[in-house]
């Protein structure tokens, strides 16, 4: 990969390049849309999992959040959006709420958009990941992301919808793109035909309780098999909005004839005169075309319809036999823990609350499932049963079959088309002690309300079955003959064959003038997996927003070790005071952990504290996505090496294992180890205390994370950016 010159902080005379993938390397769906959007790659480069690459996504979105954004985007200089027609601002979390202050902000946000003509859709429209699909702005084999986990619903009509964070989209305001790491392929294998009654809302809540040791963590999945003909779009998107629960960073659905459908469904409603009789409507001239759904594109689609070659590479298959599947039941407070609705429903636990609402569950089919088990009956006393539709349209189309008005007169509580409740924010929330059953995506502790509270998700129909019952059950048309055995469904994990399959050609990326071609210093390792934010950067200094990189230094890992600032201090010092290493040479501490650093929050000290002590690289066996992220959005390298934090496990780790620290008690294992990152070459070299040299093949660092380094972080990168597009 190549950044212009134009728009990066190189010399280099760099010519752009727009991806074009070399047909003898095998890809899947995915990367295939990922080739697309990637720009100044090197030529036949093709993209694969595990690369770097610059994005130039379809469109980006951000919510509530955009006033955090626009805070960013003017603090790093930027005055004009790159392109505002790849922008779309929904406002949709805190809709409930009417104070002066949230007004006032929402204001801004409009404002903002209105002055840069970027589209924007009030509060009250719908949540924005239901407005992106509605809208196209979510378009099959296109690449949208958005400042928001949920984005991976948009795989569901076929759609790589994947998250960013805030220093992302704010770059992508002010330049067009932003940096991505291809995430690992994962295959996921739908096989059989649902049930009567089960429905797509039970295969998510059982993917996630029944493969549970992070299978897919950090992902990319790609739905495949025989179960997805039968399955509807609504359902896809219900299955692909929860993929982020499962760990995934992308879910995607295949374009088949459903998906086609669903679109010309769509196609015909836009072109539909709504203030035309038969009459006289061959009169009246035909509307404007939809900017994003429309004939054209359409055809189009059904013309290049993109699929997986048959031998693209998958780093796992996992398979779930649909027709093994009854309903489930997520919780009580994880994601993790997946119940048969049966063994649920014969404890009568009662409830308080129930919801049928947020991005997962509140279309019109869920809603028109919800009115059929309800109609009839009334909410049972001692229950709040509230609902919110996912859009504005979503609620006209369920208020002209009926169904709306169903809910309302068995006593449903109705809220605004928005997040509220799902994300604890408006009215009706759990309270101390209240159990309380969702149709939501995330049951975590406290989440949508009180941390003593209790919250189980379920389908639509279980949730409006639950409300009338008052404990947690299934609807009476459940009929327990036509459903498979009330335990686990038929679930496998299959080695894929030939997972060394042929991946992109090497292509040779040079050192870009400025950065280092080795980062060289002593080793120190931390024996722990999961080593957490946390533990990185205290949760008590985080809101501090005065405090210097100085003070960040002297903190850094303190809730892990507290001796560990003290070290690096002193190291950096001794290594200042010795001869200046050759000019392409970054000196440093290098430290090593285990598997899962930096998982936790979002916190981006955690990244700036360890550079801000003297630590340029860290060395894991694995990174939370969302931490590397931040490192490299920092100018803070990450390399991942399982066969060197093995060997340091072994040599020097209590008992041989992560997790209780060195051999002799030591948080922080300081033996003397010299390590040289040749960060390019992808290799790394060690030379132990007794003098032996051993090297480890690890990934090369591509081009576009060296010119973020060079920059100084994502932030520089796109003022030197906007600096060189004014000059040009």
């Amino acid at each position: 990969m190549r950044i212009p010159t134009r728009w990066g902080c190189s010399n280099l005379s760099i010519s752009r390049h727009y991806a074009s993938a070399a047909s003898r390397v095998p890809q899947t769906v995915i990367e295939k849309v990922v080739q697309r959007y990637a720009v100044d790659l090197p030529p036949g480069k093709a993209v694969k999992a595990g690369d770097y690459v610059m994005i130039r996504p379809q469109h980006v979105m951000t919510h509530d959040n955009t006033g955090p954004v626009i805070s960013k985007f003017k603090s790093i200089g930027a005055t004009r959006v790159h392109n505002p027609k790849q922008l779309v601002f929904t406002l949709d979390h805190d809709v409930q709420n009417k104070s002066p202050k949230n007004l006032s902000k929402y204001a801004s946000i409009e404002a903002f958009a209105r002055q840069h003509g970027i589209d924007f859709y009030p509060a009250g429209r719908g949540i924005g990941h239901q407005v992106l699909v509605e809208e196209g702005y979510a378009f099959p084999h296109t690449l949208t992301v958005a400042s928001d986990s949920h984005s991976n619903m948009y795989g569901g009509i076929g759609c790589v919808g994947t998250p960013i964070v805030r220093t992302d989209a704010a770059a992508l305001w002010a330049t067009g793109k932003t940096w991505w790491q291809v995430p690992r392929m994962i295959k996921v294998e739908l096989k059989g035909k649902l049930a009567p009654g089960v429905t797509g809302k039970d295969v998510i809540v059982a993917l996630c309780g029944y493969f549970n040791k992070d299978e897919v963590l950090n992902g990319a999945i790609e739905f495949v098999g025989d179960g997805i003909s039968a399955l509807s779009v609504d359902e896809r998107l219900t299955i692909a909005n929860m993929t982020t629960e499962w760990g995934a960073l992308a879910g995607v659905f295949p374009v088949d004839d459903v998906t086609l459908d669903w679109y010309e469904r769509a196609l015909k409603k836009l072109e539909f005169r709504t203030f035309s009789t038969p009459a006289s409507s061959a009169s009246i001239p035909p509307p404007p075309e939809h900017p994003r759904i429309n004939r054209r594109r359409l055809d189009e689609l059904r013309a290049n319809n993109l699929k997986s070659d048959p031998d693209a590479a998958y780093a796992s298959h996992l398979v779930l036999d649909l027709s093994t599947l009854v309903p489930h039941v997520s919780g009580p407070n994880s994601v993790k823990v997946s119940n048969p609705l049966p063994a649920l429903e014969s404890q009568h636990i009662p409830i308080q609350k129930a919801y049928l609402l947020s991005c997962t569950n509140a279309r019109a089919s869920d809603i028109a499932a919800a009115a059929e088990v309800i109609k009839g009956h009334k909410v049972a006393p001692g229950v709040e049963f509230y609902v919110a539709a996912a859009s504005s349209e979503v609620q006209q189309d369920a208020e002209k079959r009926g169904d709306w008005e169903t809910l309302i007169a068995a006593g449903a509580k109705p809220l605004p088309s928005g997040c509220g409740p799902c994300i604890g924010l408006g009215v009706g929330l759990l309270q101390e002690g209240e159990v309380g059953i969702s149709a939501t995506n995330r049951n975590y502790k406290g989440r949508m309300g009180h941390p003593n509270a209790q919250a189980y998700l379920a389908s639509p129909a279980v949730v409006a079955a639950s409300a009338v019952k008052g404990y947690i059950a299934g609807p009476d048309s459940l009929d327990p003959s036509t459903l498979p055995p009330a335990g686990a469904p038929t679930f496998s994990i299959v080695t894929p064959q030939g997972t060394a399959a042929p991946s992109s050609i090497e292509v040779e990326e040079p050192v870009l003038p400025g950065f280092p071609s080795t980062f060289a210093g002593p080793l120190l390792f931390a024996p722990q997996d999961n080593l957490n934010t946390d533990a990185l950067y205290p949760g008590k200094y985080t809101y501090q927003d005065d405090i210097t990189l100085a003070r960040q230094a002297e903190v850094v890992m303190e809730n892990y070790d507290p001796s560990f600032a003290a070290l690096v201090a002193s190291i950096r010092k001794d290594q200042e005071q010795s001869a200046a290493p050759a000019s392409d040479v970054k000196q440093g501490v290098i430290l090593v952990s285990g598997y899962n650093f930096g998982t936790g929050s979002s916190r981006e000290q955690a990244a700036t504290a360890l550079k801000a002590a003297g630590v340029p690289l860290v060395i894991a066996g694995s990174f939370g996505d969302i931490f590397k992220r931040n490192a490299i959005n920092n100018g803070l390298v990450c390399i991942e090496s399982p066969e060197l934090v093995a060997d340091l496990t072994a040599e020097y780790a209590k008992d041989g294992k992560r997790g209780a620290g060195g051999k002799d008690g030591e948080l922080t294992v300081n033996q003397g180890h010299h390590v040289d990152v040749k960060v390019v070459e992808g290799r790394v070299e060690v030379r132990w205390p007794n003098g032996e040299t051993r090297t480890y093949k690890v990934g090369r660092v591509g081009a576009s994370v060296q010119e973020l380094w060079i920059c100084g972080g994502l932030e520089g990168y796109v003022l030197k950016s906007i600096k060189e597009a004014g000059a040009a």
